[in-house]
């Protein structure tokens, strides 16, 4: 795993400086980066690589090392995006890209269950197969309608049942008739009349006969 410097000042605008093992910063030639400027020291500073860890320590330099604005005494772990500078000059770090590793059995088993397609699956991109294929001794009729096909048999009757014994007739229910209230008042009616006549007739008998008698 290859991390990298890249430059921000603008003196050196555009260079990548990749960091794969231990590295000396300075203005020495036989340091592993060399930075041609009198703000450098000779030994100015050191990347340390431990596993795939990135760390920078200063090299007690006169003008300093600095991470994100800060000046370092002792070593400090760098993560992506942090600012070193030496001196003046500053770069950002770049952590190397994280490839994850799938286990062999893990990815076979995916590639595997990629590959086998449920036949419900195969089924619905394929499409339903037509009555031909689904059954070739069917023959079909001009109207495309299926032809000696046998009917499955009715369940058997229980024994017992006997489907031609008629159905009883229902019973007629009998449904009282409302009373008429009109009807009893007439009824009423006319036998006041009859009473009043029969009074009537026996007063003028009564009368008739006092004044024949009188």
């Amino acid at each position: 795993m290859t991390w990298k410097l890249q430059a921000i000042s603008a003196e050196l605008a555009g260079q990548e400086i990749s960091i794969d093992r231990d590295m000396l910063v300075g203005r020495h030639q036989a340091a592993d980066i060399v930075l041609q400027s009198s703000e450098i020291s000779r030994k100015h500073a050191a990347f340390l690589r431990v596993e795939d860890a990135l760390w920078l320590q200063d090299l007690a330099s006169s003008n300093g090392t600095f991470v994100n604005d800060t000046r370092i005494s002792e070593q400090v772990l760098l993560k992506d995006g942090d600012i070193v500078q030496f001196a003046s000059l500053k770069f950002s770090v770049l952590a190397p890209a994280v490839t994850l590793a799938l286990d062999p059995a893990l990815e076979q088993s995916v590639e595997q269950a990629v590959q086998d397609i449920s036949p419900a699956k195969q089924m619905n991109e394929q499409g339903m197969p037509s009555l031909k294929e689904r059954d070739a001794s069917v023959q079909l009729s001009r109207d495309g309608m299926p032809t000696n096909v046998g009917v499955p048999k009715p369940a058997p009757i229980p024994e017992g049942v006997d489907l031609t014994a008629a159905t009883p007739e229902p019973k007629p229910v009998p449904v009282e008739q409302p009373e008429s209230h009109v009807e009893a008042a007439q009824e009423q009616q006319k036998n006041t009349t009859v009473g009043l006549m029969t009074v009537i007739a026996i007063i003028i008998i009564a009368v008739l006969a006092f004044v024949m008698f009188k």
